[in-house]
């Protein structure tokens, strides 16, 4: 709600008079948008509580509508079409779903990179003239879906295991995992440089696979991959965490994290790692922030200051006489507040969801999508 308010300055403004109440707004920014917005204002001060929230129920079934009738109308959409000329070369045209078009690009660009970009000159090959072997963009593509359509057969139409699809990875010396003041690199597949405090945060909950290179930098040994945290004590640590330990947060998107670090000697067991989520760990490996676990098995983080962080914030003072404070405040910024400030303008007649949807929402105006309800809503869809 907080969010959506920071685009909706008239349903902010009319909560902060004390025009509409907290469920209002609630209900209201929900569906509001800044083109939408004033029309639902005037909503929120003309009904009552359950008509608001009535009225973007139905909102909402339209917005729901139209989203499915433009999934269904891009659905049937799709083609493909495969046919070889005379010469047996083979022609495709086609048209894909957007998600599908996306991942179809991901993996041209991928193949692309296999085929094209990722072939290394060794030192003993002769220099040779790059752009002269580089074929064109549509012959890398055209070579890019061969090798798809190759992989695929070969791995059996198995995408593999969620995990393995979509890989981040980072390139970091052993010594700068150790001692990010140590000299060496730690950098993305792509080249991009990255902090040693982050290839730190990266290496806590990932794959890991060690190669080691001789003094000309080359490759002599390349280790298997492995978890630096196995299956069964992710589990083990899920069981006992259950989400963020982070003072004050509660998010299940977690990663493990180990207090003392595996490359500065620290064991990969249950007593040496905690679930933080994704914004919290960066807070410990990139902020300054500290989290140790104490002799008795507590946890107790630490700011960057040294500052313990205390799980329960300090309570703050509560005035003798809070209602003359709240009227202090009201004063000072000019609201008035009154019995009738957030009374609605209706007069008892009965409301017509359907009626007051088909003239509020802008894809119900004359483009015919019906607003229907349940049997049992009591309130009439049609005018």
């Amino acid at each position: 709600m907080a969010r959506a308010l920071g685009t909706l300055p008239r349903l902010a403004a009319a909560l902060a008079r004390g025009e509409l109440s907290y469920f209002k707004v609630r209900a209201l920014s929900r569906v509001a948008t800044p083109e939408t917005e004033e029309r639902l204002l005037a909503v929120g001060r003309a009904g009552t509580a359950e008509h608001v929230e009535s009225i973007v129920r139905g909102w909402r079934r339209v917005d729901r509508k139209a989203e499915m009738a433009e999934d269904r109308k891009r659905h049937v959409s799709r083609w493909l079409q495969v046919y070889q000329s005379d010469d047996g070369m083979m022609t495709i045209r086609g048209q894909l779903a957007p998600e599908a078009g996306v991942l179809l690009l991901k993996a041209l660009t991928a193949a692309r990179e296999t085929l094209y970009k990722q072939t290394r000159r060794t030192f003993d090959d002769p220099p040779v003239d790059v752009s002269a072997e580089t074929p064109a963009m549509d012959h890398q593509q055209a070579d890019a879906l061969a090798l798809l359509a190759e992989s695929a057969l070969h791995h059996g139409i198995d995408p593999g295991a969620p995990g393995e699809r979509y890989q981040v990875v980072v390139h970091v010396d052993a010594l700068v995992l150790a001692d990010a003041d140590a000299a060496g690199q730690s950098v993305l597949e792509g080249g991009t440089n990255v902090s040693a405090e982050t290839s730190q945060r990266l290496a806590c909950d990932a794959s890991r696979v060690i190669m080691r290179h001789d003094a000309d930098g080359r490759v002599v040994e390349v280790g298997a991959r492995t978890r630096t945290i196995p299956s069964a004590l992710r589990r083990a640590l899920q069981h006992r965490d259950h989400a963020c330990r982070f003072p004050g947060c509660s998010c299940r998107f977690v990663q493990g994290h180990h207090i003392r670090h595996w490359a500065h000697g620290g064991p990969t067991t249950l007593s040496n790692l905690v679930l933080l989520c994704r914004r919290h760990h960066r807070t410990v490996h990139e902020e300054g922030y500290k989290v140790e676990r104490e002799p008795s098995g507590e946890l107790r983080f630490r700011r960057p200051d040294g500052e313990p962080l205390p799980y329960v914030p300090e309570t703050r003072p509560v005035s003798d006489d809070p209602v003359k404070l709240l009227r202090a405040r009201h004063d000072a910024g000019g609201l008035v507040v009154h019995a009738h400030t957030a009374t609605p303008s209706w007069h008892g007649e009965r409301l017509n969801v359907g009626y007051a949807i088909d003239v509020l929402h802008p894809l119900a105006i004359g483009n015919g999508i019906p607003v229907c309800f349940r049997e049992d809503d009591p309130q009439p869809a049609s005018r």
